[in-house]
């Protein structure tokens, strides 16, 4: 008797999906990150958002045209070769992981707040590994699986993040907002473009959809749809959370906060709303994470079916999940959470999530340019066109304008990460042309060639 299908994620769950990662990812911390630049952070909202969009047009672009499960990585081996796919697939697959343990950081952050008992090092190092390997284990189960947590967690929640977007207001204080306008010691144009860098961070999992093509239905429909869809949903939030709380608390107290939503709260309504908006931070964070397993797990089971990473990401459990992979990730989590330890939990997810995305934007970049490549490629004519060249040239533009942004010790790690892709590339290459070989056999062309 043969195994039942997997079972997939329709439109809700994969709309889900996209808007849970991207508000999961930062909507609870990034306040406090923000906080460091100042309130001339909501200039740099405006050009994130505007990259935000041109990101999203070319992932929802790329799922209509041909979606492959990868996202990235098969966009950019697609369109320019093996290398340039390994390398993609090199920088999404760190970058998502690191990010992951910053998220699993924000799940202990917001419950410490509630069991004060994890605020010191030990304790929270101890429970927030404990988080990595439950949801690890739990994502070896299913991908509907972790849908359907994404979709509860987030729609728990929107009720007190849209709370304080919209009734926050009431207590903005004008006077707190000016007087942080640019604590950073930098330019204006300068903070901008931090600020401009930070809050990418926001926007990450843009592509989600994208890379899980291989558990949505109807992808080609479902895709192009749930990356607007989630998009939107995230942005109005996004933008709205961080100003309000910016004129609620003062930035010096903001950028010390390892729960600045929570501070927030008990500044409306009391301790019982700092309460409950830790409850609903932790689950929501929970959900998140999950969702971004299943995102590291899908591109490196990709890339490793291709022969560009090793085997053992693309042997699949009964589930239909890259099992072992994601045991390997766990593993690797980890160890970072234990190397960048920091007795400030908000200073550790700092330097998580800045590393995370200069890795980020490497696969954003690659992928702006096939849509650019494929269009061309594909000869398409009128409003087609234009949107492609359109999207992908803002979106190259933003990725280069956040990169400038940058802190430059944490962008030199990067490029030096970057260039060791390129000594590691060789070990994958027999593998790949084996591959390669086998598929242009079972096909019957005989045609074994690689680019």
């Amino acid at each position: 008797m043969s195994a039942a299908a997997p079972k997939k994620m329709g439109l809700p769950m994969a709309t889900m999906l996209v808007a849970g990662n991207m508000i999961g990812t930062g909507v609870f911390l990034l306040p406090a990150n923000l906080a460091t630049v100042g309130s001339i952070s909501s200039f740099g909202w405006i050009i994130a958002t505007a990259g935000a969009v041109a990101l999203g047009l070319v992932f929802a672009r790329l799922g209509q045209i041909d979606p492959q499960p990868g996202g990235p990585y098969a966009y950019a081996r697609d369109a320019f070769g093996p290398y340039i796919g390994f390398v993609s697939n090199y920088a999404y697959w760190f970058g998502n992981w690191i990010g992951n343990v910053a998220i699993a950081l924000v799940v202990t952050g917001y419950l410490a707040h509630l069991v004060p008992a994890l605020t010191p090092l030990l304790p929270r190092m101890a429970f927030t590994l404990l988080v990595i390997w439950g949801l690890s284990l739990a994502n070896a189960r299913g991908a509907r699986w972790i849908g359907a947590l994404e979709t509860g967690t987030l729609l728990l929640a929107l009720i007190p993040i849209l709370f304080i977007a919209i009734a926050g207001w009431w207590w903005f204080d004008g006077s707190l907002f000016r007087a942080g306008w640019n604590v950073s010691g930098l330019g204006e144009g300068a903070a901008i473009s931090r600020s401009a860098s930070i809050a990418l961070w926001a926007f990450m999992g843009v592509e989600s959809a994208a890379v899980s093509a291989e558990v949505i239905e109807r992808p080609r429909r479902n895709i192009p749809l749930a990356t607007l869809g989630g998009l939107a949903l995230a942005a109005g939030i996004y933008i709205a959370c961080s100003l309000v709380i910016m004129g609620m608390l003062p930035m010096g107290e903001l950028r010390d906060s390892s729960a600045p939503f929570a501070e927030a709260a008990q500044v409306m309504v009391g301790p019982w709303g700092a309460v409950a908006i830790s409850l609903c931070a932790v689950f929501k964070s929970f959900g998140a994470l999950g969702g971004w397993m299943l995102l590291v797990g899908q591109s490196a089971k990709a890339a490793a079916e291709d022969g560009l990473f090793p085997r053992v990401f693309c042997r699949t459990n009964r589930h239909g999940m890259p099992g072992a992979g994601l045991m390997i990730v766990a593993a690797l989590m980890s160890a970072l959470l234990l190397v960048t330890a920091s007795p400030t939990l908000s200073h550790q997810f700092d330097q998580l999530t800045n590393i995370a995305v200069l890795l980020t934007i490497i696969p954003y970049l690659f992928s702006a340019g096939a849509l650019m490549w494929s269009s061309l490629a594909r000869e398409e004519r009128g409003g087609a066109r234009w949107l492609a060249m359109l999207a992908g040239g803002g979106a190259i533009l933003y990725c280069l304008y956040a990169l400038l942004g940058a802190e430059p010790q944490l962008l030199a790690y990067a490029t030096v990460a970057m260039l060791f892709s390129a000594a590691l590339y060789p070990f994958f290459m027999h593998r790949m042309r084996e591959v390669a070989a086998a598929r242009a056999a079972a096909r019957g062309t005989g045609n074994a060639g690689v680019r």
